[in-house]
């Protein structure tokens, strides 16, 4: 993550090598066609072709000198060289584009993605017309998929907190990702952390403030979950999980009760920014009821399609709660009638399925001969 990029396409390739010759152990492949792959890279990238893109920025705590600005593929390519593979890269995705194609082969009325876990981003299906930077840019199908690189959205009318700005502050990435750090995975357990921290230095109802109270990133967010759905009679999941995590001892149930209101309004607000982030992408596409941003037609009448967000990512899947309020808040925000329409459903392995559906669908092979 920190090496140089020879070493991280080195080490995908070797990877990929190892992968391939497990594989043909149990599976035929003609020596006649060379393989071809759909390569994820999950990092802001300007998209220069279906395979080839230049990176902006590393994110999620990778930080290689020298690739920036650089063309991503080429330094794959090269690598599979190096490794004697004869691959061929087909296409390069970003993780909520596989997760949106996988959404729509399964679905055809999937018009975007979302992913929801460590991180966070959204990618969905434009009018190739209604993007600016594509003027006179023609697409056969006039559409084309747009990678939001959501996380990074800011708004002076987002709901930061005191708690929010000291993160961000303290973060290896200040003045970035200010939406994921408010909804993703990676920060909601420190979220909760940073607020039970502030009522021990202002209030002795935690006792004496522990060492490990006072280490960042300590509570994970799937121990902020257990604790949120904790239904035992005296919360002893909290208990548990306050001793061994950040050493508070066991106090009083109504210490427990104020933990588990913490974590509640951590996750809430990170749900509802997520559902509010969804139908912002309806708005524009014209699916949340009211005809759309780019509409021409402007017309009250239109009938509501029905309309699917692929969702992918542990936070969603497997923090019930988290979806619970997801969903309220779609509803709230949409309407009954209209949110009855909007249809959530949960993926597997976008950045595999999606990916490999793709580079198939860019085959420079005919169908005919691909069983």
């Amino acid at each position: 993550m920190t090496s140089t990029s020879e070493d991280l396409f080195d080490f995908i390739a070797s990877t990929l090598k190892q992968f391939i010759e497990k594989e043909e152990n149990v599976s035929e492949f003609s020596s006649l066609r060379k393989r071809e792959l759909g390569f994820t890279f999950s990092f802001p990238v300007k998209q220069m072709s279906i395979h080839s893109g230049i990176l902006i920025k590393w994110t999620k705590g990778f930080a290689i000198d020298g690739m920036v600005g650089r063309e991503v593929v080429e330094h794959l390519q090269a690598a599979l060289s190096r490794n004697g593979l004869d691959v061929q890269v087909a296409v390069l995705v970003n993780d909520t584009v596989g997760t949106l194609a996988l959404g729509h082969y399964h679905d055809a009325d999937t018009v975007a993605a979302v992913i929801i876990g460590t991180g966070t981003n959204a990618s969905y299906l434009e009018r190739a017309d209604a993007i600016i930077k594509c003027q006179g840019l023609l697409t056969t199908s006039g559409g084309m998929v747009v990678n939001m690189e959501w996380g990074n959205f800011w708004s002076s009318h987002l709901p930061r907190t005191t708690y929010d700005i000291n993160l961000d502050a303290e973060s290896p990435n200040p003045n970035d990702q200010g939406f994921e750090k408010m909804i993703s995975g990676l920060y909601l357990g420190e979220i909760v952390r940073r607020v039970i921290l502030r009522m021990s230095q202002e209030s002795d109802i935690f006792g004496p403030i522990s060492p490990s109270l006072l280490v960042p990133f300590i509570l994970h967010t799937p121990f902020v979950s257990k604790m949120h759905e904790d239904d035992s009679p005296n919360l002893q999941e909290v208990a548990r999980i306050l001793k061994l995590k950040l050493e508070i001892p066991e106090g009083p149930l109504k210490v427990r009760k104020l933990v588990v209101r913490i974590c509640d309004v951590v996750t809430r607000r990170a749900a509802r920014l997520a559902a509010a982030g969804i139908v912002g992408i309806l708005k524009k596409i014209g699916r949340d009821g009211t005809g759309g941003i780019t509409s021409l037609r402007g017309r009250s009448d239109m009938k509501m399609r029905r309309t699917v967000v692929a969702i992918e990512g542990g936070l969603y899947t497997s923090y019930a709660m988290f979806r619970e309020y997801l969903h309220e808040a779609l509803n709230e925000i949409l309407g009954e009638d209209i949110a009855q329409h909007v249809i959530l459903k949960a993926t597997e392995d976008g950045s595999g399925l999606g990916a490999a559906i793709l580079a198939a669908s860019q085959s420079s092979y005919t169908v005919d001969s691909v069983q």
